[in-house]
């Protein structure tokens, strides 16, 4: 599955990179602890966490994450977002709860 479509099914909101929506997604992991999200995601996962902190970037960038998922309404901070388009990182944000984006991921493929 390509994020596009998980971005389309799932009605999430675009905030970085849109030009890497044609990523495919290989999986998924939910968490806010950064170390547990290093040891446990995989590259062309999309993650799942209610963090909006520029540290959530770094994760991702150094994993190769499809894309960060940031659920509960929660936005990225300006810094995150900057340093988001310089990584190459492609930032979502959704007013689902984590709880319910993971259900909805795992209902379209996502495991």
């Amino acid at each position: 599955m390509k994020l596009t479509e998980l971005v389309g099914q799932l009605d999430l909101q675009v905030h970085s990179t849109p030009e890497h929506l044609d990523r495919p997604v290989t999986g998924g992991h939910a968490g806010d602890l950064l170390s547990s999200v290093m040891a446990h995601a995989a590259a062309g996962n999309v993650w799942v966490t209610i963090q909006i902190h520029p540290n959530i970037v770094a994760v991702g960038a150094l994993l190769g994450l499809a894309a960060i998922i940031i659920a509960g309404g929660a936005e990225p901070e300006a810094t995150t977002l900057a340093r988001a388009a310089d990584e190459h990182v492609t930032m979502l944000t959704t007013p689902m709860s984590a709880f319910e984006v993971v259900g909805k991921l795992y209902q379209l493929g996502v495991h």
